[in-house]
């Protein structure tokens, strides 16, 4: 047995100890439902460890992401709907299935090759439960994300834009049109088309191998630093947020911009 199999046997005990009587309370007290926010939240805290390039804070991170996995496992295991060996297995199998290039004699020569190969085995794998060509797109992935991905999968199969212009074009069609709802007044109708705006500027990221829930990511982060030294400042000032005049406030905003720009 290797350190990976003996760790991950261990993992699984002490979960079914936790779970189990003389356990703990709020472990037994879960369910599938109540640990669906925790998958998320873990995931993402592994994402802030990445980007912060800490691996001491990754291998944390990644503990506390591979915990929900095991939770998950343990509570199927205890209503007999499957096991941790079950989840394993059909891992193992899909990665095997799904990669005939390196498990079998298929030749696959680039990424873009092997990403429409795994899409054609899937649908061929999953042809009894999906027929549309934008299935497989979880329905509470957020929205920027989601959007890139039902743009991807139309595309695969020949429902897209040919030129990077064309879709600069609908952009700017789409800004138009929110503009002139925003113009008329009409709530509903700027929803609708802000929407439709957004999905063409998710669009125009993908054509240009940008991520665009990445991309405004990391302008929440530049807004939160840069905020936070205009609050900053401006306590060390004694001046209050409330107090402080927008021209000051966006004196300070153009500091941090430069700040960053100097780093």
């Amino acid at each position: 047995m290797t350190d990976e199999q003996a760790g991950f046997g261990r993992i699984m005990e002490i979960m079914r100890r936790l779970r189990g009587p003389g356990g703990c309370p709020w472990d037994a007290e879960q369910t599938h439902e109540s640990l669906k926010r925790y998958l998320l939240e873990e995931a993402y805290e592994v994402i802030e460890a990445i980007d912060a390039g800490s691996p001491e804070m990754l291998r944390e991170e990644l503990g506390d992401l591979l915990l929900q996995p095991v939770f998950h496992a343990v509570v199927a295991e205890e209503r007999g709907a499957f096991a941790m060996a079950d989840v394993l297995e059909t891992l193992a199998e899909k990665l095997v299935s799904r990669h005939p290039h390196v498990f079998g004699d298929q030749v696959v020569r680039t990424s873009d090759e092997q990403i429409e190969n795994w899409e054609r085995i899937k649908q061929k794998e999953k042809a009894q439960e999906r027929r549309s060509a934008l299935a497989g797109v979880p329905a509470h992935l957020p929205a920027l994300m989601r959007a890139q991905k039902v743009t991807e999968k139309a595309s695969r199969v020949g429902f897209d834009w040919t030129r990077v212009d064309e879709v600069h074009a609908k952009v700017m069609e789409e800004l138009a049109e929110f503009e002139e709802a925003m113009a008329a007044g009409n709530q509903q109708r700027m929803e609708a088309e802000l929407g439709d705006l957004l999905f063409a500027i998710v669009n125009l990221g993908r054509f240009l191998a940008l991520d665009p829930e990445e991309a405004l990511r990391k302008t929440i982060e530049r807004f939160t630093r840069r905020f936070s030294h205009i609050e900053e400042t401006l306590h060390d000032r004694g001046v209050a947020l409330k107090d402080a005049s927008l021209a000051e406030m966006e004196a300070l905003w153009e500091e941090a911009k430069a700040g960053e720009a100097g780093g």
